[in-house]
């Protein structure tokens, strides 16, 4: 069986991983664009702040057991009929490589404003190991003071930290009327307080229209406000790379991204596909959306892998589970929101209460707001929001909704789970369960 596997990040490695795992004679090939096989995406903020100094360690697999590694080399062209792959190296040279089935995990890109500047020196996207080496070497060789980031997303917020603890200035400008767009505005105006704490300025509701220089400083241009900065950080989300698929013919879905069925199958024999290049089943939807995540590329490769040499696993599904850490404030959210369910038919209620993460007689207590979206008719757990202190178990408390929202239940029943307690860190009733006697309480 030879397995050609186009990508070497989280879902191309967990493909060639598992695949070689339940079958050690597959003839494996991995073709990477880069040097960096599963580097860590999510992790290129904290190389940056230098909480993690060495960035070996965000891409710290050279060599795999049994897999062929292609490194700078880019897929061209696929033949559908021929069954083979054309790629090439970083000298020019081209290669044919023949396969039996075919992976497709090409990724996303960074989705930059189609706006003039931002092809300016000292304007940097930040989705790969190279561009943070680049930000990084500018960093230092400008001399930078003042870092404007557009997009107030996750590795906005994530970068804005990590500037800071390098003691940079930093001014966020995101479009959305705060910041976090995936959570309530009522938990964003939170997150913009947290990060005004800190010193980073904040414009939230504004459009980049241009990026330009006077002099030695870049301008950055939204709404009225002109922004002087040292360099500007494009961090505007994703789309999908589907450029290989959509060549060879293969059917596109949601958002642009490939089309494919649960078990990761494209619309082309013995093509697979999966990551962030995919659309993704959504279990509460029932239905395909584009939700590009780590966690959820991990397992669509996984799968893959496993029925790329002859399995017959379906993707459960992804509930968008998601956490972060800005500053001192960790928040985090799962399943869906009231605008979101509604829209998808369901009778939304959401119900806002705050509780201490343990005792509040043990010292240290912290408080954790949460937000329950649930179903007033049936009762259903449809999602659920918190927002607290970083050190105050925000994901894994997050975890117990996604678990619970996976299984089916009420949020009546979330009551009945026999969850562990101690003083230093719980209560008999955990937050989670106030939070569900809270949402009872509101909608009787």
């Amino acid at each position: 069986m030879r397995l050609v596997i186009v990508g070497g990040s989280d879902a191309g490695v967990a493909a060639a991983l598992r695949a070689r795992e339940l079958e050690a004679a597959a003839a494996v090939t991995l073709v990477l664009a880069d040097a960096y096989p599963n580097y860590s995406i999510c992790g290129l903020p904290f190389y940056l702040s230098r909480e993690v100094e060495d960035w070996h360690r965000l891409a710290h697999r050279t060599a795999f057991d049994g897999i062929d590694l292609l490194l700078n080399h880019c897929a061209e062209s696929l033949d559908l009929v021929g069954h083979t792959i054309r790629v090439r190296d970083a000298g020019g040279q081209l290669q044919t490589l023949p396969y039996d089935r075919v992976l497709v995990a090409t990724g996303a890109r960074p989705a930059l404003p189609d706006i003039p500047g931002m092809n300016l020196d000292g304007v940097f996207p930040l989705h790969t190991m190279d561009d943070s080496f680049a930000i990084d070497a500018y960093l230092r060789q400008a001399k930078c003071r003042k870092v404007t980031i557009v997009g107030a997303g996750y590795i906005g917020l994530e970068m804005a930290d990590a500037l800071r603890i390098r003691r940079l200035d930093v001014t966020v400008i995101g479009r959305s009327a705060s910041p976090l767009p995936s959570v309530d505005q009522e938990f964003g105006h939170e997150i913009e307080k947290e990060l005004q704490r800190h010193a980073v300025g904040v414009l939230c509701g504004a459009e980049v229209t241009r990026v330009g220089r006077v002099e030695d400083r870049l301008v950055v241009t939204a709404g009225d406000l002109e922004d002087e900065a040292d360099m500007v950080i494009a961090a505007p989300g994703v789309r999908p790379s589907t450029e290989l698929a959509a060549a060879s013919g293969i059917r596109l879905g949601v958002a642009g991204a490939i089309a494919v069925d649960r078990s990761m199958r494209t619309s082309a024999p013995d093509v697979f596909a999966a990551g962030d290049c995919v659309e993704t089943w959504h279990q509460l939807l029932a239905a395909n959306v584009y939700l590009p995540l780590g966690t959820t590329a991990h397992k669509q490769g996984r799968l893959a892998g496993e029925n790329m040499i002859g399995g017959d696993r379906l993707f459960a599904g992804s509930l968008g589970t998601q956490v972060v850490k800005v500053f001192d404030v960790a928040i985090a959210r799962t399943g869906l929101r009231d605008d979101e369910a509604r829209q998808a038919g369901f009778d939304a209620v959401t119900v806002e209460s705050a509780a201490w993460d343990h005792k509040a007689y043990y010292p240290g207590a912290r408080e954790l707001r949460t937000r329950i979206t649930g179903d007033r008719q049936s009762g259903r757990l449809l999602g659920a929001q918190i927002l607290g202190h970083w050190q105050a178990q925000v994901a894994k408390r997050i975890d117990v909704f996604a678990a619970a929202i996976y299984h089916g239940m009420s949020v009546e029943g979330l009551n009945d789970l026999d969850l562990s307690y101690t003083p230093p860190l719980g209560s008999p009733w955990d937050a989670v369960q106030i939070a569900a006697q809270a949402w009872a309480t509101a909608t009787r």
